[in-house]
């Protein structure tokens, strides 16, 4: 009985231990769930590289070009005159070599400046052509950096009605041929294709692509090669010339655009009333905008105007009661859209127009040179695309340090010469350029940034 007992109490022991230890397992599990699970995380890898740049390459585009003047040739291109080339930086860092052509009567200047990359680094240099031109069939002043060839740019701007004499200039600086297409987007849609040899500037007369378009917009795309595409525009009113221009093209559509010190001067009577005109085109969807005007250097909008684009189709509309003076432009847009805008300088019975472009924004710590052409008094406008202060630093001809505010603009006077410009935030800039003294001269250009400037961009593998 005894060594029973001893057994049936071990028993009983064994089964309370394993209570016990059941309990505990059971509170653990329930521990386990409650708490939270330990967390795994991989950082991805990456890496910021900043490419290797490639050789600079602007294009300089030598005569100004006019239509006309041998009754029986009408399509006969002749040179007005060689433009004024001003280079300016390290120039021991590049060399030109001359483009031909061929399609124009006493054409000369045309040119391909190459900077070539050494030790990674793109020379900095800048290079812009200016004309003045007074004859009975082209008067006027025109002014414009050289530019990047591109596989494809927009043509916003020209004139296809009785007494515009607008040439769409194609320049191949490559070593192969450049099929070119010109898609034109007007009161009707056509198409051309322009085949441009290496090394050759063709003109295209814009009547000749364009006909019966009174506001033509022309789509280049290029393959093969990239060209360089702009447009002369010169302008003849009863028998009077009134105005050249020298334009770029747009690298591409955007939903938001804007214009940097468009000039508005009023009209007598019987004209337009300010000169100011905006053309837009939605190239592939409808697209409702608001045009937004404000004073150059103002935040306070002076008018706005709604309009409704229809894909395809270009508008205009006319900014009226716009006093003397320089405005900036914004354009904001559902779907993305090109934009230009003309404007008039006017002198006594003198006159001459330009279209200005949409500026693009120079990114923060970007070294941006520009050239200022002799010519006319030149202004130099900037807008900070920031909420925050933004400081920008000029050197060169005249250096200088300008503070912008919070979205804020301004006009800076800028003498003939070589500039560098280095913002610490996202900035707009432009050039524009004035007659003085009885001069109907003006010009306008935004500037771009240099094919030195290389973004860095950040790789995951």
């Amino acid at each position: 009985m005894k060594q029973r007992t001893i057994r049936l109490a071990a028993t009983g022991t064994r089964v309370a231990a394993g209570a016990v230890v059941a309990v505990a397992c059971a509170l653990g599990v329930a521990g386990a769930v409650a708490a939270p699970f330990p967390e795994i995380r991989t950082a991805p890898a990456t890496t910021t590289v900043r490419p290797v740049p490639s050789d600079a390459v602007l294009v300089c585009n030598g005569s100004f070009r006019v239509l006309g003047r041998d009754a029986t040739q009408a399509g006969l291109m002749v040179s007005a005159a060689t433009m004024r080339l001003r280079v300016d930086g390290d120039t021991e860092g590049t060399k030109s070599d001359p483009i031909e052509a061929p399609d124009a009567l006493g054409a000369s200047g045309t040119q391909v400046i190459v900077g070539a990359v050494k030790d990674r680094k793109v020379p900095l240099f800048s290079a812009t052509e200016s004309v003045q031109l007074s004859e009975e069939d082209a008067s006027g002043f025109a002014a414009a950096p050289c530019r990047e060839p591109s596989l494809s740019s927009w043509l916003v701007g020209g004139d296809v009605s009785i007494g515009a004499s607008d040439i769409i200039l194609l320049t191949n600086p490559g070593a192969v041929t450049a099929t070119v297409d010109l898609d034109v987007y007007g009161d009707k849609r056509s198409a051309s294709t322009v085949v441009v040899p290496a090394g050759t500037q063709l003109g295209v007369p814009l009547a000749s692509v364009a006909a019966g378009s009174r506001t033509p917009v022309v789509h280049v795309s290029s393959s093969g090669a990239a060209v360089r595409a702009s447009l002369q525009s010169t302008l003849v009113r009863t028998l009077d010339a009134v105005g050249i221009d020298l334009q770029d093209g747009l690298s591409g559509a955007q939903t938001s655009q804007l214009l940097l010190g468009v000039r508005s001067a009023p009209a007598t009577v019987g004209d337009d009333t300010t000169g100011v005109v905006v053309r837009m085109l939605a190239p592939d969807h409808d697209a409702k905008t608001t045009v937004r005007v404000r004073a150059a250097g103002s935040a306070a909008a002076v008018d706005e105007y709604p309009v409704d684009l229809v894909a395809g189709t270009p508008a205009e509309v006319s900014l009226a009661g716009l006093k003397e003076g320089s405005y900036d432009i914004e354009i904001s847009s559902t779907e993305p859209i090109v934009a230009a805008a003309q404007q008039t300088a006017r002198a006594g019975d003198q006159q001459d127009i330009a279209w200005s472009l949409p500026s693009p924004e120079l990114a923060s710590g970007d070294l941006t040179m520009f050239s200022v052409p002799d010519g006319a008094p030149a202004t130099l406008y900037l807008h900070n695309a920031e909420s925050e202060p933004v400081t920008v630093a000029l050197g060169g001809a005249d250096e200088r340090t300008v503070q912008l505010k919070p979205g804020g603009s301004t006009a800076v006077t800028v003498d003939a010469g070589a500039y560098t410009l280095e913002p610490s935030g996202r900035v707009n800039a432009a050039i524009g350029m004035l007659g003085a003294n009885g001069s109907a001269a003006i010009a306008s250009w935004p500037l771009w940034a240099g094919a030195a400037t290389q973004q860095p961009i950040v790789v995951r593998p």
